[in-house]
């Protein structure tokens, strides 16, 4: 058993090692971030060319109002446009611009707030590829205006329809 077990992880180690590359073509991993409608979110990325990459997110956030409000699960799928840039002096650093749409849906135990929202949000952020290992890790800001809201009054909403976003993401590169 344990033969079968080191085995496995050398051939994992030496295909890994085999694969990795300085740039990548696709990518699959975790965005954590604290926007509204996700705090975790499985992440996808493409390039469309050396500049060109389509990211996809699907999210979601549990929470609760403090003070007794109600107890709440939001869920997201988000689709965004990012066009990047060298960093010359380090390789596989790449800082990126682009904007997105997410669609989220609001389930609670309050009538007030649940419901379908649509936010519109540009986006700029960072990405780094390790050279050596299929590893991309990225830091992205995306501060999102909901232009449809999730709720049917304002009883909960502080943000006026302004949600701010930060996260982080760590994807396996292939």
């Amino acid at each position: 058993m344990k033969m079968k077990a080191i085995l496995t992880l050398a051939f994992f180690c030496a295909a890994t090692t085999l694969f990795a590359q300085s740039d990548y073509k696709q990518s699959i991993g975790l965005r954590l971030g604290n926007g509204y409608y996700d705090v975790a979110s499985a992440a996808y990325k493409t390039f469309l060319n050396d500049a060109s990459a389509l990211e996809f997110n699907l999210g979601i956030r549990p929470d609760k109002i403090r003070g007794g409000g109600p107890k709440w699960t939001s869920v997201s799928a988000a689709g965004t446009y990012q066009h990047h840039f060298d960093i010359k002096p380090v390789a596989g650093l790449k800082w990126f611009v682009g904007g997105g749409v997410v669609l989220s849906n609001t389930f609670s135990n309050d009538d007030h707030y649940t419901g379908f929202g649509v936010g519109l949000y540009p986006t700029g952020g960072a990405d780094y590829k390790f050279k050596k290992i299929p590893l991309a890790v990225s830091a992205d800001v995306r501060p999102t205006f909901h232009i449809v809201e999730p709720f049917d009054d304002n009883i909960y909403n502080k943000y006026n329809n302004f949600y701010p976003n930060v996260g982080v993401s760590a994807r396996y590169t292939f």
